[in-house]
């Protein structure tokens, strides 16, 4: 699922604006979007409907397996930015 999400994300910002992680934790999942501050909007879109979309096209990608995925959105702070 991780894939999908580098995929949609890569095609709104450029691959170094941001970096997506797997969290695992029992049987729901969370990919991690981080994404710099300059570029976040365009992940997220007018009143959060491309982040919404993503999370639909994950849930879809998914409804298949016993994994559930949840999408986060988060702004890249000074530590992480290295």
């Amino acid at each position: 699922m991780t894939e999908l999400v580098e995929y949609l994300v890569g095609a709104l910002v450029p691959e170094d604006e941001f970096s997506v992680e797997l969290r695992e934790g029992g049987d729901e999942s969370e990919i991690v979007v981080i994404v710099s501050p300059g570029e976040i909007g365009k992940v997220i879109g007018k009143q959060g409907k491309i982040a919404r979309a993503i999370r639909t096209l994950v849930k879809a990608a998914s409804a298949r397996s016993s994994e559930r995925y949840n999408v986060v959105i988060e702004e890249r702070t000074d530590a992480s930015e290295q």
